[in-house]
């Protein structure tokens, strides 16, 4: 039996025909009706998430694993606040999150009723789409109420994924469940714009013409690098292809961009003349750089639907389409061009730094922790899905994974990289193993993401702990401030050992590198999971670990 609420009952049956199959559900009374709707539903399966803020992270990390969209459902009041920041990243990052928050009747809004707040369009501007339901008396406002949910979850799957808010006012009384099947609800579909490929086609033939071809791939998911590698290994015969591990499925070593750019200095012979910048975030601040010094006689962006990316500063053209699609078109193009001098020259610039970088070995820190888990994730032929926090972490990724990286590089928050990780680990339990590699205060901010009853056996952490922000140690000059340690790093002596104990997870720890040796071995032929080890390193060892990689060079 359902619940009687009209526009509830609306939207479950919108959600069953556009077949959302995963829904996150966070405690409250106002969110009952839709927490039973969905619980009661049995095409979509429901998983209880207790923090709201954690619940938005888990929800994200489960449309990471299937590329499909996810509800993550809240009471009203401050529990919608708490979504801002997985609506952000899941806005910046395209993915498709569906946020469902009960709310309280328009007439008791601001007047000092329990858990009421102005609820509507709160999540703007970080939402592709925000509607707020009726609660429908007669047929027009029901086809009004019909006709919101299906904007809402047609706009989750526009330009490659965006998060919506879907605002639920319901009156009282709350618990009454007696309907007893769905109302069989118009399902309105959308055909998206596609690339106009005759203009990107030209536009590839005029690209094909400089001297100098750069490709720079910003995080991409792990499907259309996927269904792209033939095309990029097309693109890369003739022009430079830069791709980070958030954007490089093929296993094998990350290039070593931040070391080739150290190299190099001001050298001009390096600058591309055209470029063509495909996908979201790159991490590297150096490349940002060196490219924004670049005088290009064309730079195209290829971006998605209404945005206006100009990253460069010298943007000459923008497409707009889908990332897959463009690279297709220009690989396609590639047909007799010949290969440019400009491609041999970084190709020599890579292999020299990849020759340095082989036999560099760091002294104990957060750097040999990172090195010493690919290698025996390579000794080990470990098959899993990767994780990384932001920050140290996910530039450290950048240097030694093999593999492709997640990681929440849509506004690069603190937040919820754990609760990601747990997301995509519950959603594909029977299928692989996920590992999360992630710095202290990422780790201890996002602890709640381990209260949560889906915990499931095939999540591994490395816990890179060395008592506050790292990264604050790397910033020339902010040693002369008093308070870097206390008030900007955060600096701490907390331990994860605790929360091993309460939540059930079998913890390792590591203060040396005989120690990190067996804990490494221990964490990936653990028969028992989850399993967290815990690597304790001292931030300045750190900091002088990365001064001296990158003297190096």
């Amino acid at each position: 039996m359902y619940s009687n609420k009209e526009n509830v009952n609306i939207l479950t049956a919108l959600l069953v025909k556009k077949k959302i199959t995963k829904a996150v559900v966070c405690p409250g009374s106002r969110n009952s009706p839709i927490v039973h709707n969905l619980c009661a539903c049995p095409e979509i399966e429901c998983y209880p998430v207790t923090d709201e803020r954690s619940a938005g992270f888990v929800a994200l990390g489960m449309t990471l694993a299937d590329n499909e969209p996810v509800v993550v459902c809240v009471t009203s009041g401050s529990a919608l606040l708490n979504l801002a920041p997985a609506a952000a990243e899941a806005f910046y990052q395209k993915r498709p999150l569906i946020i469902i928050s009960a709310d309280r009747p328009a007439q008791w809004i601001d007047q000092q009723d329990g858990q009421t707040l102005q609820q509507h369009r709160a999540l703007e501007p970080n939402v592709r789409k925000s509607v707020t339901l009726p609660e429908p008396h007669n047929e027009e406002e029901r086809w009004y109420c019909n006709r919101l949910v299906n904007e809402a979850l047609n706009a989750v799957r526009m330009n490659d994924g965006s998060p919506v808010h879907i605002n639920v006012p319901i009156s009282e009384p709350l618990f009454e469940y007696d309907v007893p099947k769905l109302p069989d609800e118009r399902n309105i579909f959308m055909l998206h714009a596609t690339t106009d490929s005759t203009c990107v086609y030209e536009m590839a033939a005029d690209f094909f013409r400089g001297k100098k071809l750069m490709f720079v791939l910003g995080q991409l998911t792990p499907e259309v690098v996927g269904n792209s590698l033939e095309a990029i290994e097309a693109l890369k015969r003739v022009a430079v292809v830069l791709q980070e591990k958030l954007a490089d499925d093929d296993i094998g070593p990350a290039q070593p961009i931040d070391e080739v750019l150290k190299m190099i200095g001001e050298d001009e012979a390096y600058r591309p003349d055209h470029l063509i910048y495909i996908g979201g975030t790159i991490v590297s601040k150096r490349l940002r750089q060196f490219l924004r010094k670049c005088e290009c006689k064309m730079s195209i962006v290829v971006n998605g639907i209404d945005e206006f990316c100009d990253t460069f500063m010298h943007t000459t053209d923008m497409i707009q389409g889908l990332p897959e699609d463009v690279i297709g078109i220009f690989a396609n193009e590639t047909e007799g061009v010949k290969k440019r001098d400009f491609v041999t020259l970084w190709d020599k610039a890579f292999d020299k730094a990849l020759a340095i970088r082989k036999t560099f070995k760091p002294r104990f820190s957060q750097m040999l922790a990172v090195k010493a888990f690919h290698e025996k994730m390579r000794e080990e032929a470990v098959d899993g899905e990767l994780f990384y926090g932001n920050s140290s972490a996910v530039r450290l990724g950048n240097i030694f994974s093999d593999q492709y990286i997640y990681v929440n590089r849509g506004v690069n928050g603190i937040e919820g990289s754990l609760s990601t990780a747990v997301g995509y680990a519950i959603a594909h339990q029977e299928e692989e193993d996920v590992y999360c590699v992630i710095g202290d205060l990422s780790f201890f901010y996002d602890q709640n993401a381990l209260w949560n009853e889906s915990l499931p056996p095939n999540l591994s952490i490395l816990l890179l702990n060395n008592g506050g922000g790292g990264i604050f140690h790397q910033l020339p000059g902010l040693e002369r401030s008093p308070y870097r340690d206390s008030a900007i790093a955060a600096q701490h002596t907390t331990s994860a050992e605790g929360i091993c104990q309460t939540h059930d997870i079998v913890y390792l720890s590591a203060c040396n590198e005989e120690e990190l040796d067996k804990s490494l071995n221990k964490l990936f032929n653990s028969e028992e999971g989850p399993v967290l080890l815990e690597v304790f390193t001292n931030a300045e060892e750190d900091t002088q670990a990365l001064k001296d990689y990158y003297k190096a060079f």
